[in-house]
């Protein structure tokens, strides 16, 4: 068995750090899933993160507009590395990590993913805590924007582990707009950030899409929370656009619908 990726010091207890740090649950995971055969690429990972660089030679984050550890380019070729060195097993939680990621909040965010995305959306959160915002912006968008379909969706998946996440909503925005089915899920579904940080219009506007291209709205995180009279009139709108068509209305449309919330709130419990 290979070694395990080494977990950073926390300056407290774990357990109350986890709470708020969903990046040592996710490390702790991803150590325990490593292949043996991907020492290397452990060891690579560990030096373009920070934390296999020696106490002392990696300011805090936002301390320094540049770093003089980092290099973006060995950074991005070891994310890119993933993929074929960890491979696309599905990670199969076990009780003890699920009660982990419940405790920073993320159960349902990383459930369904894949061995490779867990090791690229880890990259970038224990990263996101050594990086200037300067250079951690500029890192996440050459990184979308030079990135495949996967790594894009791997990247959009990190967006609620990353420090300073709000400062990257122009970036979960704009990805809201893509053609490719896969890219809009991984920002649109099970993904907390559009819940946390989308504009009542954005976050609408990414419900209506979902709708028109078939996407089940019940895996839109936070939709209860974020549901609104505008939300339900711009439903209506789309379903009477539709009828008149001679379309169909997706199903789940009425999950939009004021109404339901007080019909969950009212029902007697049987």
């Amino acid at each position: 068995m290979a070694p395990r990726l080494r977990l950073p010091t926390p300056p407290g207890p774990v357990n109350a750090i986890t709470m708020q740090d969903p990046s040592l649950p996710l490390l702790e995971i991803l150590s325990r899933r490593i292949p043996p055969a991907a020492g290397s690429w452990r060891e690579r990972a560990e030096q373009v993160t920070g934390i296999g660089v020696r106490r002392g030679e990696v300011p805090d984050a936002g301390a320094n507009e540049t770093s003089t550890w980092f290099d973006r380019d060995r950074f991005l070729s070891t994310f890119t590395a993933a993929a074929r060195v960890l491979g696309k097993t599905p990670l199969g939680l076990h009780a003890d990590e699920r009660d982990a990621l419940e405790a920073a909040g993320a159960a349902r965010t990383v459930d369904g993913w894949l061995l490779d995305e867990l090791g690229r959306v880890t990259m970038l959160a224990l990263v996101s805590r050594r990086l200037p915002a300067t250079e951690l912006e500029q890192l996440l968008s050459i990184g979308y924007q030079q990135g495949d379909s996967r790594e894009r969706q791997a990247l959009l998946r990190a967006l609620p582990f990353v420090t300073g996440a709000e400062r990257f909503l122009p970036l979960a925005v704009d990805a809201c707009r893509t053609n490719e089915l896969p890219v809009f899920e991984a920002i649109a579904c099970e993904n907390r950030y559009p819940a946390a940080y989308f504009p009542e219009l954005n976050f609408n506007q990414m419900v209506l899409k979902a709708m028109f291209i078939g996407v089940a709205l019940a895996r839109i995180v936070g939709l209860e929370q974020r549901r609104s009279s505008e939300l339900a009139r711009m439903a209506e709108d789309f379903a009477s656009e539709r009828r008149a068509a001679g379309r169909s209305v997706p199903a789940d449309i009425g999950l939009l619908s004021p109404e339901h919330e007080h019909e969950r709130a009212t029902r007697i419990p049987e």
